[in-house]
């Protein structure tokens, strides 16, 4: 799994479980940048887009991992 950090949380990517369905970048694509690399940059969207975005992904390869301070 890779990590992406944002603020207090990160954006874990198990690309095993990615079915590429696309909603991350279509419906974030501030963050979500397939033809980028990284191709997560969540210093372009708020920790709750994210968070919230994360959330809608259908295979759960996209998780939010929250660091316990």
């Amino acid at each position: 799994m890779k990590t992406y950090k944002k603020d207090d949380i990160a954006i874990g990517w198990n690309p095993e479980k990615c079915i590429h369905a696309g909603n991350c970048a279509r419906q974030l694509s501030s963050v979500f940048k397939p033809n980028e690399k990284p191709w997560i940059q969540p210093e372009n969207a708020t920790k709750e887009a994210i968070i919230e975005q994360v959330g809608k992904c259908p295979s759960g390869a996209l998780s939010i991992i929250r660091n316990e301070a």
